[in-house]
């Protein structure tokens, strides 16, 4: 039988993006295997491998993770193996060189977003840039998935195979779904919205690169103008401790956001949301447009690699008064912001 590999540092990505595809080989009759610093269970796995993968490419972690994953692979003697995130990748190329020699196992690794990018910190390029140059050779196909990863990696790697893939793919059938008027009220309600509220949803992990905090002073500044009905939601993990809270109720606007955690229902948000927002500082290809464009929400979004690849018309990273203008024109007219699907 043959075995494949999927490797990440965290469970999460491996369930957030990659079950269709654990669940395609599985039907082509293959081994699925995957390798991640967590515990959960996986879907359409055959085997889990507990590797201490560490984000920081400064953890000794991650040299055990190396040897950790060499044993794997050498006892397991994989047909393909396909690795993901940034610190997950460079273990798994490493611990893969000699299995691609030995065992002829292709190695593919999918970039969702090189850390180093146009405008990206220094420390960035001096920390990631050399690495990926250094291991532009320990695989047989690198897949980007926008533009501007695909542009420089095709310049400036030397990897035999160079794909530019669209994103890693969205359930469309998420949003068939149906709500009444009175179902959308009643869902508007329980999240403390009146049904006369603009709502702009902006689903994200609450982090420093999403930089909800553009969003979040844009509302203020609107509340100020007297645009009292705007409301922010804002779906996803707080990665910052309670940060954006304390700064929406430092702009005593904390009645207008709406922080609601985690959520398995953005199809049903975005049903009852107006305008979709991404602030973001980088993307690799960001879902949460392409769903909101899925759901016929207009979108508004900052001009950063990912989000251009997708959105005609975007506003400057942290251009406060040009994001209120184009919110300010959405309430006129939901239909006016120009899109663009790849």
């Amino acid at each position: 039988m043959q075995k494949v590999l999927f490797t990440a540092t965290v469970d999460s990505h491996i369930k957030h993006f990659h079950l269709p595809y654990l669940k395609w080989f599985q039907e082509q009759g293959y081994e699925v295997h995957v390798a991640t610093n967590g515990k959960e269970e996986i879907p359409y796995c055959n085997k889990k491998h507990i590797v201490r993968f560490e984000r920081s490419p400064f953890k000794t972690n991650n040299l055990k993770a190396i040897k950790q994953l060499k044993k794997i692979i050498e006892e397991e003697k994989f047909d393909i193996i396909h690795c993901h995130t940034p610190m997950g990748s460079v273990v798994t190329r490493i611990a893969a060189m000699k299995a691609r020699e030995k065992y002829h196992t292709k190695v593919i690794y999918t970039a969702h977003g090189f850390h180093f990018f146009k405008g990206a910190p220094i420390i960035n390029w001096l920390i990631y840039y050399p690495v990926e140059k250094m291991l532009d050779r320990a695989m047989d196909c690198l897949i980007t998935i926008n533009e501007e990863d695909y542009n420089l990696a095709s310049k400036k790697f030397k990897t035999k195979q160079i794909e530019l893939v669209h994103g890693v793919g969205v359930d469309e059938t998420k949003f068939n779904i149906t709500m009444t008027e009175q179902e959308k009220v009643e869902l508007r309600k329980s999240l403390g919205l009146e049904e006369n509220d603009f709502v702009i949803i902006y689903p994200a992990e609450l982090s420093k690169r999403k930089n909800q905090g553009m969003l979040i002073k844009a509302i203020a500044n609107l509340k100020k103008e007297g645009y009292e009905n705007i409301k922010g939601v804002l779906p996803g993990k707080d990665s910052l401790q309670g940060y954006y809270q304390k700064r929406a109720k430092e702009l005593r606007i904390d009645d207008k956001i709406k922080f609601l955690g985690y959520r398995a229902d953005i199809p049903k948000l975005m049903k009852i949301s107006n305008l979709a927002v991404s602030t973001a500082k980088q993307e690799g290809l960001p879902i949460n447009i392409i769903e909101a464009i899925i759901a016929e929400l207009p979108v508004i979004a900052t001009d950063c690699r990912g989000n251009r690849d997708i959105i005609k018309k975007t506003v400057k990273i942290n251009d406060i008064e040009d994001l209120c203008a184009k919110i300010k024109d959405s309430m006129k007219n939901k239909n006016n912001i120009q899109q663009k699907m790849f």
